[in-house]
């Protein structure tokens, strides 16, 4: 079959054929039972697929039926979505907002995610770090400190780990200022400090920090970021307690002689943002979706993608479909988090973030995700934590946390069971919401 490339568009054409076809996008409850249906038929263009995913998965809807149909020039689907409480969408506000994301006037009123490279934007006062390199128990606690002593303050942060590797994405300003840091000289210091830690005593030559002025869409930045580090690759540490057989996620990719495409077939368990998280890493491996279906069957998610590479040609070799396999297992194992989930609620100050990762460190527990926001004076810390060598923590440490910690901050325990989507996305919804495209309700 002849090979299929995406031609270049000139900006300008491609502005005409938008206005001269705009998107139509329309958000009904009253076709299903049980969910909201988003309908979007819109001219197709690289990349469309996972711009719609990302829009209804940072308002952190639940996608739990989708129909996805690309081929030609037209891109057309449906999404049946919930809330957190697995009702309908009738919030107003809501509703406009996917209406103008996705629809005519998202080009001049929302960033779709190809505009949100590192360092493009300059959205308030803050500096962007990018830490990658190998995980050890105590890094954070270490990062944070080295922060807190240069006089940075942390306003976000977001922290993957998976197969021994840790990403973040942090947000900082000057602690007196509460402004941007564009000092060379102070970036510089910074990096030098942050490498040496990244290092460790190992001296790991792969830890990497880089800086820019603004945001980029976090969870995307950290699939691209492990993605590049390889992580899916051999050497897998992971043990049972890390992924139990009951959560492996079950990928095939087979051929599809009839239409010329490959297909993936995912089933695991279900949980929040597991859509976006494989479209994502088949956009940035250059795979096209065509057509896709969606489904969630109790706590199973079965979702199978029809798909090519951007050149038009399908998945021929068995190392292409293993690199496939591995990179899917990976993304969805990124986000899974067993063990205990701590949320600390505190006011505001700098060094916070310094002082409960010293906490967690001096009583033996390891991070292995965490989530920082801070609204106003308000700062809300998440970290899904475990035993430093792997097993589940004991009561009596969540006992000496409560002592250590005190009446300066609110701490709530909970448990996460990998079958249960409900409870993980509740738990990190308040936190992964500010790295959505809703900047406005941290700038408030």
């Amino acid at each position: 079959m002849a090979s299929v490339c995406w031609p270049y568009f000139d900006p300008e054409y491609e502005n005409l054929s938008t206005r001269i076809n705009p998107p139509r996008v329309s958000v009904d409850n009253t076709s299903c039972n049980d969910s909201t249906l988003v309908k979007v038929d819109s001219m197709n263009k690289p990349g469309i697929l996972l711009e719609v995913v990302q829009v209804l998965t940072d308002l952190d809807l639940i996608i739990t039926k989708a129909y996805i149909s690309s081929d030609g020039g037209w891109f057309m689907d449906v999404f049946h979505v919930t809330d957190q409480q697995g009702k309908k969408i009738t919030d107003i506000k809501t509703i406009d907002y996917i209406e103008k994301a996705l629809g005519p006037k998202s080009q001049e009123e929302v960033t779709t995610w190809a505009d949100k490279r590192v360092g493009v934007h300059s959205v308030g006062g803050h500096t962007a770090i990018e830490l990658i390199g190998k995980d050890r128990p105590g890094l954070l606690s270490e990062i944070s400190a080295v922060l807190a002593n240069l006089h940075f303050n942390v306003v976000a942060a977001e922290v993957w780990t998976h197969n021994s590797r840790i990403a973040c994405v942090v947000y900082v300003n000057d602690d007196t200022t509460s402004r941007a840091v564009a000092d060379p000289t102070r970036l510089s210091i910074m990096e030098d400090q942050l490498k040496n830690i990244l290092r460790g005593c190992e001296n790991d030559e792969a830890g990497r920090t880089s800086f820019s002025m603004g945001f980029t869409h976090v969870d995307r930045r950290l699939h691209q970021m492990l993605f590049a580090d390889r992580d899916y690759e051999g050497g897998i540490v992971a043990t049972e307690v890390d992924y139990p057989p009951s959560i492996k996620p079950k990928i095939t990719v087979e051929r599809c002689e009839d239409k010329g495409y490959s297909v993936v077939t995912v089933r695991c368990k279900d949980r929040a943002k597991l859509m976006f998280d494989i479209v994502c890493t088949l956009t940035d491996m250059q795979y096209v979706v065509f057509h896709a279906t969606i489904s969630s069957d109790g706590p199973h998610a079965s979702q199978e993608y029809y798909i090519r590479h951007m050149d038009g040609c399908v998945l021929d070799t068995e190392g292409e479909k293993e690199r496939v396999i591995k990179c899917l297992e990976a993304a969805i194992r990124r986000r899974v988090s067993e063990g205990l989930s701590l949320e600390l609620c505190a006011k505001d100050r700098v060094g916070l973030l310094s002082e409960v990762t010293r906490i967690l460190r001096e009583n033996g527990l390891a991070v292995s995700r965490a989530g920082v926001m801070t609204i106003g004076e308000q700062a809300t810390n998440v970290f899904y934590v475990r035993d430093a060598s792997g097993n589940p923590v004991d009561t009596k440490i969540i006992e000496a946390l409560r002592k250590e910690i005190g009446h300066t901050m609110m701490l709530n325990v909970k448990k996460t069971p990998a079958s249960s989507r409900e409870p993980e996305a509740r738990g990190w919804a308040k936190t992964s919401f500010f790295f959505g495209n809703l900047l406005e309700r941290f700038l408030a």
